[in-house]
Protein backbone atom coordinates (compact mmCIF):
# COMPACT_ATOMS: atom_id res chain seq x y z
CA UNK A 1 0.00 0.00 0.00
CA UNK A 2 1.32 3.41 -1.01
CA UNK A 3 0.33 6.62 0.75
CA UNK A 4 -0.79 8.97 -2.04
CA UNK A 5 -1.79 12.64 -1.84
CA UNK A 6 -4.20 13.63 -4.61
CA UNK A 7 -4.75 17.36 -5.17
CA UNK A 8 -7.59 18.23 -7.53
CA UNK A 9 -10.32 15.58 -7.66
CA UNK A 10 -12.78 17.01 -10.19
CA UNK A 11 -14.09 15.38 -13.37
CA UNK A 12 -10.76 13.70 -14.14
CA UNK A 13 -8.98 13.62 -10.80
CA UNK A 14 -11.95 12.15 -8.95
CA UNK A 15 -12.21 8.87 -10.86
CA UNK A 16 -8.43 8.62 -11.03
CA UNK A 17 -8.25 8.84 -7.23
CA UNK A 18 -11.02 6.28 -6.87
CA UNK A 19 -9.11 3.85 -9.07
CA UNK A 20 -6.11 4.22 -6.77
CA UNK A 21 -8.38 3.40 -3.83
CA UNK A 22 -9.67 0.32 -5.70
CA UNK A 23 -6.04 -0.75 -6.06
CA UNK A 24 -5.77 -0.63 -2.24
CA UNK A 25 -3.63 2.47 -2.04
CA UNK A 26 -4.18 4.95 0.76
CA UNK A 27 -5.36 8.29 -0.66
CA UNK A 28 -5.55 11.67 1.05
CA UNK A 29 -7.48 14.11 -1.12
CA UNK A 30 -7.71 17.89 -1.29
CA UNK A 31 -9.90 20.07 -3.45
CA UNK A 32 -11.36 23.54 -3.06
CA UNK A 33 -14.82 22.10 -3.81
CA UNK A 34 -16.51 19.93 -1.19
CA UNK A 35 -18.93 18.79 -3.89
CA UNK A 36 -16.26 17.07 -5.98
CA UNK A 37 -14.51 15.79 -2.85
CA UNK A 38 -17.60 13.94 -1.64
CA UNK A 39 -17.49 10.92 -4.03
CA UNK A 40 -13.78 10.40 -3.36
CA UNK A 41 -14.28 10.54 0.40
CA UNK A 42 -17.20 8.13 0.08
CA UNK A 43 -14.89 5.74 -1.79
CA UNK A 44 -12.52 5.73 1.16
CA UNK A 45 -10.13 8.67 0.81
CA UNK A 46 -9.10 10.80 3.75
CA UNK A 47 -9.86 14.52 3.60
CA UNK A 48 -7.14 17.15 3.89
CA UNK A 49 -7.82 20.76 4.83
CA UNK A 50 -5.07 22.05 2.52
CA UNK A 51 -2.69 20.91 -0.17
CA UNK A 52 0.18 21.04 2.29
CA UNK A 53 -1.72 18.88 4.75
CA UNK A 54 -2.49 16.36 2.01
CA UNK A 55 1.16 15.86 1.10
CA UNK A 56 2.35 15.54 4.69
CA UNK A 57 3.84 12.05 4.91
CA UNK A 58 2.77 11.04 1.38
CA UNK A 59 4.99 8.73 -0.67
CA UNK A 60 3.49 10.03 -3.92
CA UNK A 61 1.88 13.39 -4.72
CA UNK A 62 -0.45 13.63 -7.73
CA UNK A 63 -1.95 16.89 -8.96
CA UNK A 64 -4.75 17.36 -11.51
CA UNK A 65 -5.36 21.09 -11.84
CA UNK A 66 -6.91 23.47 -14.40
CA UNK A 67 -3.92 25.46 -15.67
CA UNK A 68 -0.24 26.31 -15.33
CA UNK A 69 -0.79 29.06 -12.78
CA UNK A 70 -2.56 26.62 -10.47
CA UNK A 71 0.26 24.09 -10.75
CA UNK A 72 2.86 26.77 -10.06
CA UNK A 73 0.80 28.01 -7.12
CA UNK A 74 0.46 24.58 -5.50
CA UNK A 75 4.08 23.51 -5.92
CA UNK A 76 5.94 26.80 -5.74
CA UNK A 77 3.84 29.46 -3.98
CA UNK A 78 1.94 27.34 -1.48
CA UNK A 79 4.98 25.36 -0.45
CA UNK A 80 4.16 21.78 -1.42
CA UNK A 81 7.84 21.36 -2.22
CA UNK A 82 8.57 22.36 1.37
CA UNK A 83 5.76 20.28 2.91
CA UNK A 84 6.38 17.01 1.03
CA UNK A 85 8.54 14.45 2.76
CA UNK A 86 12.03 13.74 1.51
CA UNK A 87 12.01 11.16 -1.28
CA UNK A 88 8.38 11.66 -2.28
CA UNK A 89 7.57 11.25 -5.96
CA UNK A 90 5.73 14.20 -7.52
CA UNK A 91 3.42 13.69 -10.52
CA UNK A 92 1.46 16.42 -12.26
CA UNK A 93 -1.27 15.12 -14.57
CA UNK A 94 -2.70 18.53 -15.42
CA UNK A 95 -2.58 19.78 -19.01
CA UNK A 96 -0.54 22.99 -18.83
CA UNK A 97 1.97 25.05 -20.79
CA UNK A 98 5.41 23.54 -21.31
CA UNK A 99 7.18 26.48 -19.62
CA UNK A 100 5.23 26.00 -16.38
CA UNK A 101 5.94 22.28 -16.40
CA UNK A 102 9.66 22.90 -16.84
CA UNK A 103 9.68 25.56 -14.12
CA UNK A 104 8.17 23.14 -11.60
CA UNK A 105 10.53 20.38 -12.77
CA UNK A 106 13.49 22.66 -12.11
CA UNK A 107 12.27 23.72 -8.67
CA UNK A 108 11.48 20.13 -7.69
CA UNK A 109 14.91 18.94 -8.81
CA UNK A 110 16.61 21.69 -6.80
CA UNK A 111 14.58 20.63 -3.77
CA UNK A 112 15.70 17.02 -4.21
CA UNK A 113 12.49 15.50 -5.63
CA UNK A 114 11.75 13.34 -8.65
CA UNK A 115 9.04 15.07 -10.70
CA UNK A 116 7.06 13.85 -13.70
CA UNK A 117 4.73 15.82 -15.94
CA UNK A 118 2.15 13.23 -16.97
CA UNK A 119 -0.91 14.69 -18.74
CA UNK A 120 -3.56 12.26 -19.88
CA UNK A 121 -5.72 11.39 -22.85
CA UNK A 122 -8.94 9.42 -22.70
CA UNK A 123 -11.46 11.81 -21.19
CA UNK A 124 -13.76 11.17 -18.28
CA UNK A 125 -14.71 7.75 -19.66
CA UNK A 126 -11.07 6.68 -19.66
CA UNK A 127 -10.60 8.08 -16.17
CA UNK A 128 -13.57 6.06 -14.88
CA UNK A 129 -12.50 2.88 -16.66
CA UNK A 130 -8.82 3.21 -15.75
CA UNK A 131 -7.82 3.16 -19.42
CA UNK A 132 -6.15 6.57 -19.72
CA UNK A 133 -3.03 7.20 -21.75
CA UNK A 134 -0.32 8.97 -19.73
CA UNK A 135 2.23 11.03 -21.69
CA UNK A 136 5.18 11.44 -19.37
CA UNK A 137 8.07 13.88 -19.27
CA UNK A 138 10.96 13.59 -16.84
CA UNK A 139 13.94 11.46 -15.93
CA UNK A 140 14.06 7.70 -16.45
CA UNK A 141 14.17 7.28 -12.68
CA UNK A 142 10.99 9.33 -12.17
CA UNK A 143 9.21 7.47 -14.96
CA UNK A 144 10.11 4.01 -13.67
CA UNK A 145 9.09 4.92 -10.14
CA UNK A 146 5.77 6.41 -11.30
CA UNK A 147 4.81 3.70 -13.78
CA UNK A 148 3.33 1.18 -11.27
CA UNK A 149 1.12 3.94 -9.83
CA UNK A 150 0.04 5.26 -13.22
CA UNK A 151 -0.83 1.73 -14.36
CA UNK A 152 -3.60 1.66 -11.76
CA UNK A 153 -5.24 4.59 -13.58
CA UNK A 154 -4.25 4.02 -17.20
CA UNK A 155 -3.72 1.46 -19.92
CA UNK A 156 -0.86 3.09 -21.85
CA UNK A 157 2.03 4.71 -19.98
CA UNK A 158 4.40 6.39 -22.44
CA UNK A 159 7.72 8.13 -21.71
CA UNK A 160 7.92 11.03 -24.18
CA UNK A 161 11.27 12.39 -22.99
CA UNK A 162 12.71 14.87 -20.50
CA UNK A 163 11.07 17.66 -18.46
CA UNK A 164 8.03 19.11 -20.23
CA UNK A 165 7.96 16.39 -22.92
CA UNK A 166 4.70 14.98 -21.63
CA UNK A 167 3.00 18.35 -21.99
CA UNK A 168 4.51 18.82 -25.44
CA UNK A 169 3.19 15.43 -26.57
CA UNK A 170 -0.26 16.17 -25.15
CA UNK A 171 -0.73 19.49 -26.94
CA UNK A 172 0.56 18.05 -30.23
CA UNK A 173 -1.87 15.14 -29.92
CA UNK A 174 -4.84 17.34 -29.06
CA UNK A 175 -4.07 19.86 -31.78
CA UNK A 176 -4.23 16.97 -34.25
CA UNK A 177 -7.47 15.77 -32.65
CA UNK A 178 -9.07 19.22 -32.86
CA UNK A 179 -8.13 19.51 -36.53
CA UNK A 180 -9.27 15.99 -37.44
CA UNK A 181 -12.60 16.42 -35.66
CA UNK A 182 -13.37 19.55 -37.66
CA UNK A 183 -12.47 17.72 -40.89
CA UNK A 184 -14.68 14.80 -39.90
CA UNK A 185 -17.57 17.13 -39.10
CA UNK A 186 -17.18 19.00 -42.38
CA UNK A 187 -17.24 15.77 -44.39
CA UNK A 188 -20.32 14.45 -42.59
CA UNK A 189 -22.11 17.80 -42.88
CA UNK A 190 -21.29 17.97 -46.60
CA UNK A 191 -22.53 14.40 -47.06
CA UNK A 192 -25.80 15.33 -45.40
CA UNK A 193 -26.24 18.29 -47.77
CA UNK A 194 -25.52 15.98 -50.72
CA UNK A 195 -28.26 13.62 -49.62
CA UNK A 196 -26.11 10.86 -48.11
CA UNK A 197 -27.29 8.92 -45.08
CA UNK A 198 -24.89 9.30 -42.16
CA UNK A 199 -24.62 5.54 -41.61
CA UNK A 200 -23.86 4.86 -45.26
CA UNK A 201 -21.16 7.53 -45.35
CA UNK A 202 -19.73 6.29 -42.06
CA UNK A 203 -19.53 2.72 -43.37
CA UNK A 204 -17.59 3.92 -46.40
CA UNK A 205 -15.22 6.37 -44.71
CA UNK A 206 -14.48 4.11 -41.74
CA UNK A 207 -12.91 1.56 -44.10
CA UNK A 208 -11.34 4.05 -46.50
CA UNK A 209 -8.47 6.52 -46.47
CA UNK A 210 -10.51 9.07 -44.49
CA UNK A 211 -10.68 6.78 -41.46
CA UNK A 212 -9.72 8.41 -38.14
CA UNK A 213 -10.30 8.14 -34.40
CA UNK A 214 -12.63 11.13 -34.66
CA UNK A 215 -14.81 9.14 -37.02
CA UNK A 216 -14.69 5.54 -35.81
CA UNK A 217 -14.46 6.06 -32.03
CA UNK A 218 -16.02 9.48 -31.54
CA UNK A 219 -18.35 9.89 -34.50
CA UNK A 220 -19.89 13.39 -34.29
CA UNK A 221 -23.27 12.33 -35.72
CA UNK A 222 -25.70 10.16 -33.72
CA UNK A 223 -26.08 6.52 -34.65
CA UNK A 224 -22.93 4.93 -36.08
CA UNK A 225 -20.96 4.81 -32.80
CA UNK A 226 -23.41 4.28 -29.91
CA UNK A 227 -20.89 5.20 -27.19
CA UNK A 228 -20.01 8.60 -28.74
CA UNK A 229 -21.27 11.79 -27.03
CA UNK A 230 -23.28 12.59 -30.16
CA UNK A 231 -25.77 10.01 -28.92
CA UNK A 232 -26.11 11.85 -25.60
CA UNK A 233 -26.82 15.26 -27.10
CA UNK A 234 -23.08 16.00 -26.87
CA UNK A 235 -22.95 15.82 -23.07
CA UNK A 236 -20.07 14.28 -21.17
CA UNK A 237 -16.83 13.44 -22.92
CA UNK A 238 -14.36 16.27 -23.57
CA UNK A 239 -15.76 19.78 -23.18
CA UNK A 240 -15.27 22.37 -25.93
CA UNK A 241 -13.66 24.70 -23.37
CA UNK A 242 -10.97 22.08 -22.69
CA UNK A 243 -10.30 21.50 -26.37
CA UNK A 244 -10.00 25.25 -26.87
CA UNK A 245 -7.60 25.45 -23.92
CA UNK A 246 -5.37 22.79 -25.48
CA UNK A 247 -5.47 24.40 -28.92
CA UNK A 248 -4.43 27.73 -27.39
CA UNK A 249 -1.59 26.00 -25.54
CA UNK A 250 -0.46 24.50 -28.84
CA UNK A 251 -0.50 27.91 -30.52
CA UNK A 252 1.49 29.48 -27.68
CA UNK A 253 4.04 26.66 -27.91
CA UNK A 254 4.20 26.95 -31.71
CA UNK A 255 4.87 30.68 -31.50
CA UNK A 256 7.59 30.17 -28.90
CA UNK A 257 9.57 27.84 -31.18
CA UNK A 258 8.64 29.33 -34.56
CA UNK A 259 6.59 26.36 -35.77
CA UNK A 260 4.03 26.78 -38.56
CA UNK A 261 0.61 25.43 -37.54
CA UNK A 262 -1.96 27.12 -39.80
CA UNK A 263 -4.58 24.40 -39.39
CA UNK A 264 -4.06 24.41 -35.63
CA UNK A 265 -4.59 28.17 -35.62
CA UNK A 266 -7.78 27.84 -37.68
CA UNK A 267 -9.07 25.08 -35.40
CA UNK A 268 -8.49 27.33 -32.40
CA UNK A 269 -10.47 30.12 -34.08
CA UNK A 270 -13.39 27.82 -34.93
CA UNK A 271 -13.57 26.35 -31.42
CA UNK A 272 -13.32 29.86 -29.96
CA UNK A 273 -16.35 30.87 -32.03
CA UNK A 274 -18.24 27.70 -31.09
CA UNK A 275 -17.56 28.28 -27.38
CA UNK A 276 -18.59 31.94 -27.66
CA UNK A 277 -21.96 30.84 -29.04
CA UNK A 278 -22.71 29.27 -25.66
CA UNK A 279 -21.26 25.81 -26.24
CA UNK A 280 -18.22 25.83 -23.94
CA UNK A 281 -19.61 22.97 -21.86
CA UNK A 282 -20.71 20.87 -24.84
CA UNK A 283 -18.54 17.99 -26.03
CA UNK A 284 -16.11 19.24 -28.67
CA UNK A 285 -17.59 16.97 -31.34
CA UNK A 286 -20.72 19.12 -31.09
CA UNK A 287 -18.98 21.66 -33.34
CA UNK A 288 -20.72 19.79 -36.16
CA UNK A 289 -23.87 21.69 -35.15
CA UNK A 290 -22.20 24.99 -35.98
CA UNK A 291 -20.98 23.63 -39.30
CA UNK A 292 -24.53 22.44 -40.04
CA UNK A 293 -25.87 25.88 -39.15
CA UNK A 294 -27.67 24.51 -36.07
CA UNK A 295 -25.59 26.05 -33.26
Amino acid sequence: MTNIAFIGVGNMGGPMARNLLKANHQVTAFDLSDTVLAPVLKAGAAKAASANEAVNGADVVITMLPAGQHVRSVYLDNGVLSAAKKGALLIDSSTIDVDSARAVHSAAEKAGFLFLDAPVSGGTGGAEAGTLTFMCGGSNAAFEQAKPILEKMGKKIAHAGGPGAGQAAKICNNMMLGISMIGTCEALALGEKLGLEAQALFDIMSTSSGQSWSLTTYCPVPGPVPTAPSNRDYTGGFATALMLKDLKLAQTAAQSVGANTPLGAEAAQLYSLFAALGNAGMDFSGIIRMLQGKA
